[in-house]
């Protein structure tokens, strides 16, 4: 009986600790947006996932102060006319990264409270399947970035 009780403990033990082996094993890098003019309704935010663990992730939802909602969104070729769409979530394979950035995935933001503005920065939430909530801090680089300046 001692071996089963062992057994048990070690089991549930794993159990209790996925969710934070889920977290350490997901980086969040890079996160950053572009500068929008001062009547702008709506922005966006990018980010670099990184899911060094052996499970699928997914990203299902972001939020931030700054917007009155935000949405995981990609931009779609749809005979010759570039589209965005919605999408549910965004899977995160074992060992993948998973890059946002202009003209692919990326996180809208509706409804700005205000304009974004170069040189400032935000928080910005993103809820995944098994890692959890996580907040970053996202700079907000120059209205025609292609790119974080800083790395992240």
């Amino acid at each position: 009986m001692p071996t089963r009780r062992l057994l048990l403990s070690l089991s549930l033990g794993a159990f209790l600790a996925a969710p934070a082996w889920a977290q350490e094993a997901l980086k969040i890098e890079q996160p950053w947006a572009r500068a929008t003019a001062t009547s702008a309704k709506n922005g966006a935010a990018y980010v670099r996932l990184v899911n060094g663990g052996p499970a699928v992730d997914r990203l299902l939802a972001a939020s931030s102060p700054v917007a009155a909602r935000a949405e995981l969104h990609t931009h779609l070729n749809e005979d010759g006319v570039m589209k965005m769409r919605q999408v549910a979530a965004v899977e995160l394979p074992p060992g993948a990264t998973v890059a946002f950035g202009p003209s692919g995935l990326h996180i809208m933001l509706f409804g700005l409270t205000g304009p974004l503005k170069q040189g400032t920065t935000f928080p910005l939430t993103l809820t995944f399947e098994k890692a959890g909530s996580r907040t970053v801090t996202v700079t907000v680089e120059g209205a025609g970035a292609r790119g974080p300046s800083q790395g992240g």
